[in-house]
């Protein structure tokens, strides 16, 4: 299948909300967020000024557990400095049987297909924001959170702030994937499992100290096909419309595959 003659067939819309099981940081900029000294302030929305999740967060950490969990290779991509290793398959054909690099991409000039994927930025859901905003908070939608760092020789204490997203609050999330033929159909199981290895991982960072636990919650999947999108059919809710966890999706992946 060369890429001329790749066409699309659907669009899979998978959205639903993600729940902070506990607080969450995935750091920002301190330029203009130096308050009271803060650290490690989390990062935020220029307009609103709400915290969110990044689509780029959340997409490199599904590749990230999918790559650890097939057991792939890792190559090492200049992107920086730092170097940032993640899986590529160098040769063609290997690239499209590879469920990372088929659905996640690989970089620019490596490209042979499009990526499958799309991870849109997640925001405060409209509940979450009156509740924080209720919650008069350390920060606004934010906490803080001391922690000291000892010195193993002095014990000598070295404390910091810390600037996190409370546990509790919840993100809108949206995937779209991308569907151009039967093997994709087949793919979209991973990204299922992908989001469930993230939920017994960690999102953000200090994910060994506590932080970032998430689960997906709500979980709706439609397909749009092309002629959704001339304006001659409606889009197909698949499986049982909405499953309150991943693992009823995984579930019943056998039912939404055949509907596809």
């Amino acid at each position: 299948m060369s890429e001329e003659k790749l066409r699309l067939l659907s669009k899979i819309v998978i959205k639903g909300k993600i729940l902070c099981v506990t607080g969450l940081r995935i750091g920002g900029p301190r330029v203009g967020l130096e308050i009271g000294g803060l650290d490690n302030p989390v990062v935020r929305d220029p307009v609103t000024n709400q915290p969110y999740i990044p689509g780029s967060s959340l997409k490199g950490k599904l590749r990230s557990l999918l790559e650890k969990s097939l057991g792939l290779d890792l190559t090492t991509v200049v992107r920086g400095p730092p170097k940032i290793r993640i899986h590529i398959c160098h040769d063609e054909e290997k690239s499209k049987k590879c469920a990372v690099c088929r659905i996640f991409g690989v970089p620019a000039e490596k490209a042979v297909m499009p990526t499958r994927i799309i991870v849109r930025d997640a925001t405060l859901t409209e509940d979450s924001i009156k509740m924080l905003e209720a919650a008069e908070t350390d920060l606004p939608f934010t906490e803080v959170k001391w922690e000291n760092v000892l010195d193993r020789i002095t014990s000598a204490a070295s404390p910091r702030q810390t600037e996190r997203i409370p546990a509790g609050a919840e993100f809108d999330f949206e995937i779209v994937y991308n569907i151009y033929d039967d093997v994709d159909k087949d793919y979209l199981r991973y990204v299922f499992e992908a989001m469930k290895l993230l939920e017994d991982d960690y999102l953000g960072s200090s994910g060994t100290r506590g932080y970032g636990k998430i689960v997906f919650k709500d979980v709706k999947v439609v397909e749009r096909t092309v002629e959704y999108y001339k304006g001659k059919e409606q889009e197909k809710v698949l499986g049982k419309g909405s499953y309150d966890s991943v693992k009823d999706l995984i579930d019943d992946f056998a039912k939404i595959r055949e509907m596809l």
